[in-house]
């Protein structure tokens, strides 16, 4: 038998722990701290996610039943839920949200070589929000409906690897475009967004920063036409033009030319209209562009299935924040290790694996040989291949 580490001490060598501890330095994180460290925090709320815990009495029974293996989790003892619960409500929730940032950053670089449309070198991002309902007598602090509680979570997913590039977690109020406000815009980079993110000054303060945007324009989109060029109709490409808002209040918020592409579906006959401010690629291109948009659907999909972000170990907004961003970061790590240890198991199959093997003394790559050359079936199937990078 393997003498070796833990499954789940393997995945946290790939935490940079160093970094780590110099964020909870630079935050104060563990001042006054004497049972449980951010640290150990982190590690306990990413075993929950690896084994699917959902609640605080059902972590203190399943660490507690496995005591004498605690230490090579890098824990000193099972703690209790009122410690667990007292560490989600004191341990600031922006230092799992730097951590996550941190191994965000790494991970991106990993998949810099992933292109998201053949041919095309700019980094795409899709953005678009999910709501997650809540229960208001418990989360007041999120007001949505009269009767009901929930949280947005705001996402820029970097399609090169399903990698979420930002995310901002507001009450289920916050209107969607008002999200433009607070991005991190980087020049060159595509940003990929339905209809509902249309706001001409936010896209016009966009496309001065450097950034290009492709939507869909609303019906009531008022515009004329400036000149058209050469559509590809065998393509399903209706019209290429170049418009000019009409309009006072428009004129004065985009005041350049916007680009609008006409396109019919060959499958639906639907007719999609497009805006973008991208006058270099070709129609089909910021078609497919939109196309990939789907990909944030996909990713909202997945982190719900797989991911506890539905149901949460505390009521307060810290611990929800807290508990959201360890549940990225540990997305994030699982991405990374799979990519550095060149995994070809789908994350789903992974995650599945580790869910029941955490404690195994048990190479990772011999963890998963048994399965690598199996079929899934069809239930894993369709866990969103969107994940099988």
């Amino acid at each position: 038998m393997n003498t070796g580490k833990t499954l789940f001490a393997q995945v946290m060598e790939f935490v940079p722990w160093k970094t780590f501890s110099r964020i909870i330095a630079r935050s104060n994180g563990d001042a006054g701290t004497r049972t449980l460290s951010s640290a150990e925090l982190f590690r306990i709320l990413a075993f929950s996610q690896l084994t699917w815990r959902e609640s605080l009495r059902n972590i203190e029974a399943c660490l507690g039943a496995n005591a004498p293996k605690l230490f090579h989790m890098g824990l000193r003892s099972a703690p209790a839920r009122s410690t667990l619960a007292d560490a989600l409500n004191s341990r600031d929730w922006r230092i799992y949200h730097a951590l996550a940032m941190r191994l965000i950053a790494r991970a991106r670089a990993l998949y810099a070589d992933q292109y998201v449309l053949d041919d095309l070198d700019a980094t795409v991002y899709a953005l678009d929000s999910t709501t997650i309902d809540l229960c208001l007598s418990l989360f007041d602090w999120a007001p949505f409906r009269s009767t009901k509680a929930a949280i947005k979570l705001h996402t820029l997913l970097n399609l090169r690897g399903a990698i979420p590039a930002f995310i901002h977690i507001s009450n289920g109020k916050m209107v969607d475009v008002r999200v433009l406000d607070i991005l991190p815009v980087e020049a060159g980079s595509i940003y990929v967004m339905d209809r509902g993110y249309i706001d001409y000054k936010r896209l016009f303060a966009l496309h001065q920063a450097g950034a290009f945007f492709v939507t869909r324009a609303k019906e009531t989109m008022d515009a004329r036409r400036v000149y058209s060029a050469a559509a590809n109709r065998a393509g399903g490409i209706i019209c290429d033009q170049r418009v000019r808002l009409n309009g006072y209040y428009a004129q004065k918020n985009y005041p350049e030319h916007l680009r609008r592409i006409r396109y019919r579906d060959p499958k639906t006959a639907k007719t999609l209209i497009f805006l973008t401010n991208n006058t270099a690629l070709d129609a089909a291109t910021i078609c497919a562009l939109y196309k990939c948009r789907w990909q944030v659907e996909l990713f909202f999909k997945w982190i719900k299935q797989h991911l506890r972000i539905k149901r949460f170990l505390g009521t307060s907004e810290n611990a929800v924040k807290t508990q959201i961003w360890a549940a990225i970061a540990t997305y994030v790590l699982i991405a990374i290790l799979k990519k550095e240890l060149g995994i070809e198991a789908s994350l789903y199959t992974f995650l599945q694996i580790l869910s029941v093997s955490v404690f195994e003394k048990t190479p990772i790559l011999c963890a998963l040989g048994e399965n690598l050359d199996e079929t899934e079936d069809s239930i894993a199937a369709n866990q969103m291949n969107l994940f099988d990078f």
